[in-house]
Order: structure tokens, then C-alpha cells, then sequence
């Protein structure tokens, strides 16, 4: 470990509370973290009292204990969520706290166990806490995802180094991606959060129909919504504030019309998926619906995603991120979907964001799904770009302009 380590972690706390989450004075900060993490967890609530935070909430999660449930637990027990977490965090969002998550399981935590119960357990979660998805979904609530370095996720990171060198390594591309190092971090996201944002404005002003994905294995048309909104860089809440639900973030991002995607579309990088590695896999595409779909390994708890809802089989987000973009550069797999999809251009299944529609916050559920957006219980990345992917904009008139050619942006802003 550098012997500057508790630095560069008082520094990666003041950026994500800063640019992150953005805390305002009297807000309330509700954090989200493996116990492995706790260290950050105190450089955090440091930095988000100095910044005016009236209280740090902080619910610690814990990769043992969620094993240990599924190996001892009642079978029966798994479609159960409490209310009162769910409860929680509805009422903070709704009271428009900052919401700040730390992701950082073990890629292959629930490799051996069953598919059904995995697939129960999420699908329960994710019906208690749909409320509060939505909230998050309209940018009602400051809401930030991050990453830490923890023995579970570094292990399979690093394997290749000596057990001990592993989380410090781990540490050390974290930074790094994040900008930690620069002289002055939050100036440098700033930065860099304005290009996106530029881009952004480029494509939401263009207005494709439709974008055509060509790459190995990957032949696909994904129709775009009318008054669709790129967006990238950061959001507001409805108060103004900006935060940056993403750190690190190097993607622009719309939805997709649900009905009008077609062809086939190859992953290029593994998925973890609740605790499993799924490899090696593709979709098809009709009509806006997966229709066949295959994997190398993880196929079964692939296909158990794809079940949780009509939604899940219809694609709510589109990104890209070109292949020069810094965690691509580290030539690291990070089995970990903050990571990996800002390292690549990717989709998501399930649920769109509102806020990538114009209008669409203040939308019913049927104006926004007549309108093409996709509604679900999930949203899942997955990763599709290489250095050998070209993507075009198809415009109204039917022709085509370069987006980007072998895996890079084809316009300047």
C-alpha cells in the first residue's frame, strides 16, 4: 500500500461527495456499503459533514452474510424483502437526500448456488424497492454509484499477484480511473464531465431514427425514440443541483425504442450477474424482443433475467464510450458492471430513465411506453463495443453519418 494511501482516500471521498452526490448543506446522506469497505465509509461521512450534511445514514452490506443466506436460509424464504428497508429508501428519496452506493461484491459470490433462488430473491428486492428505482430513474433524489477495493472483488481482479499485493493493486486503478491523482481532482471532473455533456447536446440534436451496430458477431438496428435526450457528464435534481450518478463515467447515453430493435448482438466482455460470470453470450433481437439468446457459461441464470418481466426482454438503455476511454486503456477486466461499462459501448435491459425523453419525467407509465420507453423491474448492462465496431446514425431521410469507426468517436465537438 502507498504510503500516501490515507490521502488518495480523503481525496477520492471529497471527489465523490463534491462532484458525486453533490451534497448540499442540511441534506441528509444515505450510504450504502461492504463492511470490507468501512475505511472509505469514514473519509465519506467526514467529507459530507465538512460539506454541511445534517446526518450520514449507512447501511453496511456484507458478501458473507448474503452466502450464508443462501446456503443455510429457508428454501421457501427467498421471494421476502423487509418493508422497512424498502420503506427507507423510498423516504429518502422522496425527501430528496443524496443517495450514494458502493458496489463492490465478489464477482463469483453465488457461482454454486441455485439459479430459481438467486432469481427469487432479486426479483422480490427489486418489486419493494421499485418505487424507489423510479424516484432515482426521474433524478428526484442526488444519487451516485462508486467502487472500492475490497478482498472478494480484488481477488478476482488480480489473481495473478501475491495475495497481499492484490487489494492495494485494485486501490491503485481506482484512483487512477477516477482522476484521484490529478492535481486537482474535482477540477479535472469537471472537465471532463463538460466534453461529455458537449457530445451529449451533439447527438440529442442530431435525432437519429435509428443507430446500426456493425462488428463481429454484431449486426443490429436499434430504433430511436422521437424527442429523445442524450445525455452524459451529470444530472439535476429538480432543484437544480447537479451530481454524477457515475464515478467513474466515461459514456453518453439515451433509450432506445422498445419495439424497434433487431438483428443480433454479441457481448464482449463477461457479465456479473448476482454473483455469477456469464460469458461468451449473445441476443437476438425482433421487433424490439429478445427471441434467442445463448452463453457460453452463465446461460441459465441469463435466461432467469430475462423471466422477471414483460420488460426485462426489451432494451431500456443505449451508451457509448469509445475504446480510449481510461479502464478500456488499463487493458484491466473488472468483473464489476460500473467498470466494465465505462469501458465499453453497451446496452441495458429493462428499465429506460424518464429523463432520456423530453417530457418523460411527467409522463404515466402509458404515455411513456407509447412513446417507446421500456419499463421493467431489472436494468442490466451488458457490454458490446471493440476497437472493430462502427456504428452509424441513420437519419430521417434514411441516410447514414459515422458515429464512430473501430471502437472510437467519428465527430468532434
Amino acid at each position: 500500500m502507498h504510503n500516501d494511501f490515507g490521502a488518495r482516500l480523503q481525496k477520492y471521498a471529497k471527489l465523490v461527495i463534491k462532484v458525486g452526490v453533490s451534497i448540499q448543506p442540511g441534506q441528509e446522506l444515505v450510504l450504502r456499503v461492504p463492511i470490507d469497505a468501512a475505511a472509505l465509509a469514514r473519509k465519506l461521512a467526514i467529507e459530507a459533514y465538512k460539506a454541511g450534511a445534517k446526518y450520514v445514514n449507512v447501511f453496511y452490506n456484507d458478501d458473507e452474510l448474503t452466502l450464508i443466506r443462501y446456503q443455510y436460509a429457508p428454501r421457501d424464504s427467498f421471494d421476502y424483502f423487509p418493508d422497512w428497508y424498502a420503506h427507507a429508501m423510498i423516504d429518502f428519496a422522496e425527501n430528496g437526500d443524496a443517495i450514494l452506493s458502493v458496489y463492490a461484491s465478489d464477482p463469483d459470490l453465488l457461482k454454486d448456488q441455485d439459479p430459481e433462488l438467486i432469481s427469487a430473491s432479486r426479483k422480490a428486492a427489486a418489486q419493494k424497492l421499485r418505487p424507489f428505482s423510479e424516484l432515482l430513474g426521474k433524478d428526484y433524489a442526488p444519487w451516485t454509484v462508486i467502487a472500492a477495493s475490497t478482498p472478494g472483488w480484488a481477488n478476482k481482479v488480480f489473481a495473478h499477484l501475491p495475495e497481499a499485493e492484490r487489494v492495494p493493486a485494485l486501490w491503485d486503478a481506482i484512483f487512477k480511473i477516477c482522476r484521484v491523482d490529478a492535481s486537482d481532482p474535482v477540477e479535472a471532473w469537471r472537465k471532463h464531465t463538460e466534453e461529455l455533456v458537449k457530445r451529449s447536446a451533439y447527438m440529442t440534436e442530431k435525432q437519429y431514427v435509428a443507430l446500426k451496430y456493425t462488428a463481429p458477431g454484431t449486426d443490429l438496428t436499434l430504433g430511436l425514440p422521437e424527442n429523445h435526450v442524450w445525455m452524459g457528464g451529470y444530472g439535476k435534481t429538480p432543484q437544480g443541483n447537479p451530481f454524477t450518478a457515475n464515478i467513474p463515467t466515461e459514456e453518453i447515453f439515451t433509450l432506445p425504442h422498445k419495439d424497434r430493435v433487431n438483428g443480433t448482438v454479441r457481448a464482449t466482455l463477461p457479465l456479473s450477474l448476482h454473483g455469477n460470470l456469464v460469458e461468451d453470450f449473445w441476443f437476438r433481437f425482433e421487433e424490439g424482443k429478445v427471441v434467442e439468446v445463448h452463453a457460453a457459461r452463465g446461460e441459465e441464470v441469463l435466461k432467469k433475467l430475462l423471466e422477471t418481466d414483460e420488460g426485462a426482454v426489451h432494451l431500456g438503455e443505449v451508451a457509448l464510450v469509445p475504446q480510449s476511454s481510461p479502464i478500456a486503456r488499463t487493458g484491466i477486466l473488472f468483473y464489476n458492471t460500473l467498470y466494465d461499462e465505462n469501458a465499453s459501448c453497451h446496452l441495458a435491459l429493462g428499465r429506460a430513465y424518464r429523463t432520456s425523453l423530453k417530457g418523460g419525467e411527467e409522463m404515466s407509465e402509458e404515455e411513456f411506453g407509447a412513446a417507446g420507453g421500456n419499463d421493467s423491474l431489472i436494468h442490466v448492462d451488458f457490454m458490446i463495443g471493440s476497437d472493430e465496431m462502427d456504428i452509424d446514425g441513420i437519419l430521417s431521410d434514411g441516410s447514414a453519418e459515422p458515429v464512430f469507426r473501430q471502437g472510437e468517436w467519428a465527430f468532434e465537438v
